[in-house]
């Protein structure tokens, strides 16, 4: 190879910004979608899907179990039947082992993490079942494999009452409120090292929510590439603690403050009434994120994170906004009870994803894209417009072509949607596309991975129980990687364009 060629590609190497086209996913097609329902259990539904690139298999939690899916063509392998020891809501696989998160039937009480062997499909020889703490919601490997972190609700069944007349609303604390929690386990081992709890913890910024009838619930767990620290969203309190994987224990809660929906760009439609009407009211939303992912850039950590926003389930921390003067379009907006009082509304979420930097300042907010890109795709479902419009829910970072894309998945669309961001350059990311799935709907987890030289997305919606997967590129040689790179004319992944009416 002459030394002009080797310029030319190493300045490809270093300068990735070049060459990729506005929309890199311009022939993204559906590979195939499994619905759940043929698999014949009662009461499944498709939550959440982890990739096992051992044995070239999707697994998908569901409640009941887990279906075990051939991700090149989407047929059933086997069902796991978990039943017998609660409901599964969590799977997490790296190296041929798979990770359970099961909540006890009585889920106030410890939950349990179970070890499955992927090739065998069969729970793995030693240690395979190990107690964690209340309602185990979510699992996690950190990147080398050795530590699993466990999100551990606990959600009481009964909330704290209210505490006198005011506005805002003050309630006291629950009864039976298992303490929220992660725990570590020490894959080597198969033992809790660790139960990071949230006591005491030092907090910074703002709008963190402690006076709702529960203590801190952590929701999701992401991991800094480095494997040093996680973070932990904790949505109905509007905050994310900061796990430290040294000491194995929180070093900080951090309030992520609220987003205000007058400024230009935050545009909300408050009305249920069937008119798609976006305004820019006098309300503040807290953003409440649900999943959390990590990525790196110039040796920073970043945080990505869908606001869906939350309230208690049983709804004593929300009311109608026209209980404290709203009228008009105002007057159905669905508040947040312990923040609101007469001209000072807040809801809950903030119907975007955004990124922040490792100690939470916010980067870059999507602002009101979600919602009104949905409305112009027809999508848009004003039955949402009063509570939390398209509920940005699940988070997938991929790398194509030398840049970094957020894919977030909306919950509340009238069909299965999925924004794609350009988030290569943090405070400078851009909207992309929408992913639009005819015949599925509510997504829920969103995993991206790599089967024969291919680049896929796999996508467990709720809503349809339908696992649907998409081949969104080939993965380029190196060299040709190199030169599409550095813009010599080569489309470098042949992205795959979405699919609106398949």
């Amino acid at each position: 190879m002459n030394k002009k060629v080797i310029a030319v590609l190493a300045a490809a190497l270093f300068n990735p910004v070049v060459a990729l086209a506005d929309n890199p996913f311009e022939s993204l097609s559906r590979a195939w979608t499994y619905n759940h329902a043929a698999t014949g259990v009662n009461g499944f539904l498709s939550e959440i899907v982890s990739f096992d690139s051992t044995t070239n298999s999707l697994w998908v939690a569901g409640v009941k179990g887990v279906d075990v899916l051939n991700a090149s063509n989407g047929s059933l392998i086997q069902h796991i039947d978990t039943s017998a020891f609660g409901n599964i809501n969590s799977v997490a696989i790296h190296n041929g082992l798979a990770a359970f998160a099961i909540e006890s039937s009585t889920r106030t009480n410890a939950g349990t993490v179970q070890f499955y062997d992927t090739a065998t499909r069969s729970l793995s020889a030693g240690v395979n079942s190990i107690t964690v703490g209340s309602l185990p919601d979510m699992v996690t490997f950190t990147p080398d494999g050795s530590k699993l972190l466990v999100a551990n609700e606990g959600t009481p069944d009964v909330y704290g009452p209210r505490v006198g007349e005011t506005v805002p609303r003050v309630y006291g604390p629950a009864v039976n409120d298992p303490a929220g929690s992660v725990s570590i386990i020490d894959v080597a081992t198969r033992t809790v090292t660790a139960t990071a709890g949230l006591v005491g913890v030092p907090t910074t910024g703002s709008n963190i929510r402690t006076n709702t009838g529960m203590d801190f619930e952590p929701e999701y767990i992401a991991v800094n590439a480095a494997g040093t620290k996680a973070y932990v969203t904790l949505q109905e309190a509007n905050a994310i603690g900061v796990l430290d994987l040294n000491t194995n224990s929180f070093e900080k809660i951090i309030g992520l403050g609220a987003k205000d929906f007058s400024l230009p760009g935050n545009t909300i439609d408050t009305n249920n009434n069937g008119i798609i009407s976006f305004t820019s009211p006098n309300v503040k939303g807290l953003y409440q994120p649900d999943a959390i992912a990590t990525y790196n850039v110039g040796g920073s950590t970043y945080l990505v994170t869908a606001n869906e926003g939350d309230f208690r389930e049983d709804d004593g921390d929300r009311s109608a906004a026209r209980t404290v003067g709203a009228t008009g379009d105002l007057g159905p907006l669905r508040i947040l009870n312990t923040e609101s009082s007469p001209g000072q509304l807040f809801t809950a979420g903030t119907r975007d994803f955004t990124i922040r930097d490792a100690d939470g300042n916010l980067v870059y907010s999507s602002g009101d894209i979600l919602d009104t890109k949905a409305a112009e795709l027809g999508i848009y479902n004003d039955v949402r417009s009063r509570d939390r419009g398209v509920e940005p829910e699940g988070v997938e970072l991929i790398t194509l072509g030398g840049r970094t894309f957020a894919l977030i998945g909306l919950e509340r669309t009238t069909q299965a949607a999925i924004g794609i961001f350009d988030i290569t350059d943090p405070a400078n990311s851009s909207f992309i596309d929408f992913i639009v799935t005819n015949g599925d709907t509510a997504p829920e987890g969103l995993e991206g991975f790599i089967l024969n030289g291919e680049y896929y997305l796999a996508i467990a919606n709720e809503g349809s129980n339908t696992t649907t997967v998409y081949n969104l590129a080939p993965v380029p040689e190196p060299e040709t990687y190199a030169l599409l790179i550095a813009g010599l004319g080569l489309v470098g992944f042949g992205a795959k364009r979405r699919e609106k009416n398949a």
